[in-house]
Formats: C-alpha cells, sequence, structure tokens
C-alpha cells in the first residue's frame, strides 16, 4: 500500500553520520575508563540520546565530568562541520516521493542545530525538508516514545496510521510501532543492525536505493 506520507530518522538514514559519531564516542569512553567494542557501541546506544547515553556510560563505570553532554555535542558538531556525505540513494528516494506527490518530514533524537548543520552541507536535501525537520529533543520526548512522529504526522496532516517510518535503529523503530506506523528498517549488509530491527516487527531493507520500488512509487 502507497504511503500517505513518510517519516525519516535523520543519522544514518539521511546523512551518513553516525560512524563520525562513534568514533568520537568510542574515543571518548576508552579516554574515561569504559572502553567499549563498536559492535558493542551500536547495541548499547544507536538511536539513543547523548543524554541517555552519559547516563548509561556513567553506570557502567566511565568516569565523565557532569558537563560531558554539553561538551561532546561541541566537539561532534565541529566534526561534523568538516563533512558529512548524505546515504547513497538518499537523493533519488525524495525525489521519487516529490514525483509522486508524498509528503515527508524529519524525526530524530538529535538537536535541531545537528540536524542544521549535517543537512546544511547538502542545499538541495535540506531545502526539501524545509520547515518538516523536527526534533525530539525540542518535544521533549525522545525515542523510543512515539510522540516525534506523531508530531510529525499532524505536522504533515496526515493520520499516524497512513504513514510509514525510515529507520535504522531498533529505538526509532519501537518509536515507529508505538505510534501505529509501519516501519521499514534501513539495515545495510555491513551494518550488523538487522536482527536488531527485524525485532521490532520492522520490515528490512538494505539499499536505499530500493526503497521507491518498496514504497509502490517507481
Amino acid at each position: 500500500m502507497i504511503p500517505a506520507a513518510v517519516l525519516f530518522d535523520c543519522d544514518g538514514v539521511v546523512v551518513d553520520s553516525e560512524a563520525i559519531a562513534f568514533d568520537l564516542l568510542a574515543q571518548d569512553l576508552a579516554q574515561h575508563g569504559l572502553p567499549v567494542a563498536m559492535a558493542d557501541l551500536h547495541k548499547l546506544f544507536l538511536g539513543g540520546t547523548v543524554r541517555g547515553l552519559f547516563e548509561t556510560a556513567r553506570r557502567m563505570g566511565a568516569t565523565l565530568a557532569d558537563d560531558w553532554p554539553d561538551t561532546f555535542y561541541e566537539r561532534l558538531y565541529a566534526r561534523l562541520r568538516l563533512g558529512v556525505d548524505l546515504v547513497a540513494g538518499i537523493e533519488g528516494v525524495l525525489a521519487a516521493l516529490d514525483r509522486a506527490k508524498i509528503p515527508f518530514a524529519m524525526g530524530s533524537n538529535g538537536s535541531g542545530e545537528k540536524m542544521q548543520i549535517t543537512l546544511g552541507q547538502h542545499p538541495a536535501v535540506h531545502q526539501r525538508f524545509a520547515g518538516r525537520m523536527f526534533s525530539a529533543q525540542d518535544l521533549g520526548a525522545p525515542k523510543p516514545l512515539p510522540d516525534i512522529y506523531l508530531y510529525g504526522a499532524k505536522m504533515l496532516g496526515v493520520n499516524a496510521t497512513d504513514c510509514v517510518v525510515i529507520e535504522d535503529s531498533s529505538t526509532g523503530a519501537r518509536a515507529a510501532a508505538a505510534a501505529g506506523m509501519r516501519c521499514y528498517g534501513f539495515a545495510p549488509l555491513a551494518s550488523g543492525t538487522g536482527d536488531r530491527l527485524a525485532a521490532t516487527g520492522a520490515h528490512l531493507f538494505h539499499d536505499m536505493r530500493d526503497l521507491p520500488g518498496i514504497l509502490g512509487i517507481t
């Protein structure tokens, strides 16, 4: 069934920013007494918030200062400003949605500033999302709560159950399920995230270029 609207996560779905964030996180945690393998970092923190990450890492023994979330954001933003690629194929997906006259929006656990930094490097894509980039931090209700996706549907004027969500994390997929929305889980074969996404009931796909066909809009 062709959706009435599509709601995208940001990091790892539209912009290829997660490797940068996780590299910085791995370095920080190791420097503060908590070395964690990259695969385990993804299991623990993919799709979460920096504040939630901070609290979990402290419980696990990381000696992070009280202001670590703020300083981490500052260093992450500085690194992201050096350059972030788009996820391969996303431009074609957005163009196909525009041709089909299907509205779309973005719902991220990241901040509005972070979305502006990353998407701002790609003016054509940024323009497609103009006025429709929503931050769960602004709502005070991070995923896996459904609020950000329910809000996105409301802002697009579409019933929640007629929307689909494109996610790359189990946290985000759970938010979609809680909102009563179908979720397509983007799980590149090299990512190792497929099992966790599938466990939420998300429909997996591995190449963003396949999404228009999956949605029935090619």
